[in-house]
């Protein structure tokens, strides 16, 4: 019986799970009915985005072996735990606000909440992998010359493995997972008040949020630096800097950065002041909206880190078109996967070419 009184109706559970709910049989009556019904719509057209985006990177790169470099495997990666939270999470949620309870039965909360966490830590881990490559890439030749497959699916693999601790935790009584704010989908205990919910909360928001967070910060500043030395350098000895490739490099950086900000800030928020004061109350509805804005990442990324690539662009546009589209000739471009600055005297061609560690192989 749950604290309202309600029986539960997905039979005994173990103890360190915690579900502070009510389950399937009452509707909960916290939010009024028009609420889940326009979340369940804004929940339908974020699975129809992210299950389209994603795939279709996945089958792009499928279908063309040549795109699978090094870096770009950090792209394939990122679109499968993408689409993983779409298929486990947006989904899910989808069904259960339209249907107004998580109906599912306490099995599946509990699989949807490690779900998301899992693939949710996979993607925010497989972000900042990327972009410490990329720092390599521009800002450490030497380092980005060392960029392999191998070492690429080394670091994939430790990804995966890191978080999957992480997500595996709360299953073994580490925390816990249950139904979240308007308790129509599962996620972290975070109302939970136990010294071991505390401990887990205090690591995960420091290696799993803010640990990631100053590296991309880090990595991606840096990267913007070595972009404007290098202009500088160009114009000093007479060459044409690449004001246009520069301008479209540091709107992407801006774009990864604050959508980054957007997914997980709230996210870090929540779990920072439930550890703070532990005893603050917070509305269902608030705690809500953190793990909404988690899952609207995947609908973006494959459009910053794939889709505004004209040559990623044009190899989705053949397979949408089953082979009917003919890319045009590919022009020199740079993206924020740059050609190394390990020479000085490069630097008058570096805007005519790039490293085949970051480029794109014509299709």
């Amino acid at each position: 019986m749950d604290r309202n009184g309600t029986p539960w109706n997905s039979g005994p559970h173990p103890p360190s799970i915690h579900i502070p709910a009510l389950w399937g049989t009452v509707a909960p009556t916290i939010f009024p009915r028009v609420g889940y019904s326009f979340l369940s719509f804004l929940m339908f057209i974020n699975t129809v985005l992210t299950v389209f985006n994603n795939g279709l990177v996945i089958a792009v790169m499928m279908k063309n072996p040549s795109l699978l470099q090094p870096m770009n495997v950090f792209i394939l990666s990122l679109a499968i735990s993408d689409l993983m939270i779409g298929l486990c999470g947006s989904l899910v949620v989808t069904i259960t606000n339209y249907q107004g309870s998580f109906f599912i039965g306490y099995a599946a909360c509990v699989f949807q909440g490690f779900a998301v966490n899992y693939f949710g830590l996979v993607s925010l881990w497989t972000l900042t992998l990327l972009a410490y490559e990329r720092y390599n890439v521009v800002c450490k030749p030497r380092a980005g010359l060392k960029l392999s497959m191998r070492r690429s699916i080394i670091g994939i693999l430790f990804v995966w493995i890191f978080c999957l601790f992480w997500a595996v935790a709360p299953l073994f009584g580490w925390s816990s997972y249950g139904p979240e704010g308007v308790q129509t989908s599962c996620s972290l205990a975070w109302e939970e008040r136990s010294w071991s919910n505390y401990s887990y909360l205090i690591l995960y928001t420091l290696l799993c949020f803010i640990v990631p967070v100053a590296v991309i910060i880090y990595c991606y500043s840096k990267v913007l630096k070595s972009m404007n030395r290098l202009n500088r350098s160009v114009e000093l000895q007479g060459g044409r800097s690449s004001q246009k490739e520069n301008e479209h490099a540091i709107s992407m950086v801006l774009a990864m950065v604050i959508a980054f900000f957007v997914c997980w800030l709230p996210y870090t928020a929540l779990s920072v002041v439930v550890v703070v004061d532990p005893e603050l109350y917070i509305p269902p509805i608030v705690a809500t909206m953190p793990m909404y804005f988690a899952k609207t990442s995947p609908v973006y990324n494959p459009i910053i880190y794939f889709l505004s690539n004209k040559q990623f662009r044009d190899a989705a546009l053949e397979v949408l078109s089953c082979g009917r589209y003919i890319p045009h000739a590919p022009t020199a471009t740079i993206s924020i996967n740059m050609r190394p600055l390990n020479r000085r005297s490069r630097l008058t061609s570096l805007s005519r070419s790039v490293n085949t560690h970051s480029k794109v192989l014509p299709l």
